[in-house]
């Protein structure tokens, strides 16, 4: 009987190591997305401040501990905390996705010494950067304090980011613009394509404090009116 309270204590504990562990991952994305964002954009050097690739692999192994200790706590305990535990997972998935695209940009980078200029679309790409550098904190404040109306307040947000990427990316296939060459083109197009999924993420993960599971990576629906 002892050893059975133990088993559950330390699941308990586990399934708090997981939640603990996939915010220190989300911390950590952020880190490497300003690294990276600056190096590409404000720097003519291929020189980043800490070892990206590193990190990635760091989180990787999160990844891999968060749903080790997922499963050993839902083994133990059967369906109690089921949901949280499954939710935990799916945001975990969203965390590491962002951490490969962080890591894309800072491939982009190390491939494109100058520092990134946009050209005609330096002003998209900096409305597009503000977006990313107001979400990702205020995601990392929802999840460690569960708060849902921030979360709430982030998913009514108008996501202009979508459809911003779509126009440049027409803009850059279609028309003959002289502004920029043709591989400040082809960086300047992957780096608003891994923006765009790394903002698609960070809207998953707010989805998951807000939704039931089933509509994890939805926005919310619209409350009915009473009349």
């Amino acid at each position: 009987m002892f050893k059975k309270f133990k088993e559950l204590f330390g699941s308990e504990n586990l399934l708090d190591t997981a939640f603990y562990t996939t915010i220190k991952m989300l911390k950590s994305d952020y880190k490497m997305y300003q690294a990276s964002r600056a190096t590409l954009r404000e720097t003519d050097t291929t020189e980043l401040p800490f070892d990206i690739r590193k990190m990635d692999r760091r989180i990787n192994k999160y990844l891999r501990e968060v749903r080790r200790n997922v499963l050993t706590h839902l083994t133990i305990v059967g369906t109690q905390n089921i949901v949280p535990g499954l939710v935990l997972v799916s945001i975990v998935i969203d965390v590491e996705r962002i951490g490969d695209y962080t890591k894309n940009i800072s491939e982009l980078a190390v491939m494109h010494p100058k520092h990134l200029k946009g050209g005609v679309f330096e002003k998209d790409l900096v409305e597009m950067e503000k977006v990313i550098g107001d979400i990702f904190p205020r995601v990392i404040r929802v999840l460690e304090e569960q708060d849902i109306d921030e979360a709430s307040a982030i998913l009514q947000q108008e996501d202009k980011t979508g459809k911003t990427v779509d126009h440049v990316l027409y803009s850059l296939v279609t028309k003959n613009n002289k502004t920029i060459t043709t591989s400040t083109a082809i960086c300047l197009a992957l780096y608003i394509r891994h923006m765009k999924r790394i903002n698609a993420h960070l809207t998953n993960i707010a989805s998951a404090i807000v939704n039931p599971f089933p509509r994890i990576g939805f926005r919310q629906k619209p409350m009915n009116k009473k009349k």
